[in-house]
């Protein structure tokens, strides 16, 4: 017997700009960066990687992640909207197709919340939805030996 997940008819999402994903939500309080989010942002805004470590990184338990002093994102601008977008990191990316949003409770719950783009837009296939959910862990996994070593 297989047992389908909750969300096995799809789920609706389209992001709506509004730009809360980009802010500090309690245990939410990281941007967690790949060496090909480092490179991708440091070229983006014109900075050699050791200096856009420098001006914009912190070390957390062997990750490298986005320095955040406010709770909004450093590179959200005044309008709200992602100034980095194009090469925004696979974590903002990704979003809120991550494995750990997919528990029903998190996703109606605290993902809702968050997000006004829960439950409208374009049907997103369960499989896609997995797809998604484990590149994205996978990616990151390959990633999570990120350590002070790699920073210079």
């Amino acid at each position: 017997m297989s047992s389908k997940p909750w969300y096995s008819n799809g789920l609706r999402f389209s992001c709506t700009s509004c730009g809360n994903c980009c802010r500090t939500h309690g245990e939410h309080a990281y941007i967690y960066l790949a060496e090909a989010d480092v490179r991708a942002i440091a070229r983006h805004l014109g900075l050699s990687r050791a200096r856009f470590l420098t001006e914009h990184c912190d070390l957390e338990e062997g990750w490298v992640v986005l320095r955040t002093t406010e709770p909004d994102c450093p590179f959200l601008d005044h309008d709200r909207r992602c100034s980095i977008y194009a090469v925004r990191p696979r974590q903002c990316a990704s979003w809120p197709f991550w494995e750990e949003n997919l528990d029903r409770a998190r996703w109606e719950g605290v993902v809702r919340e968050v997000c006004p783009g829960i439950g409208r837009g374009p049907l997103h296939s369960a499989a896609e939805v997995e797809r998604l959910a484990r590149e994205t862990e996978e990616w990151y996994g390959e990633e999570s030996t990120l350590g002070r070593d790699r920073q210079g």
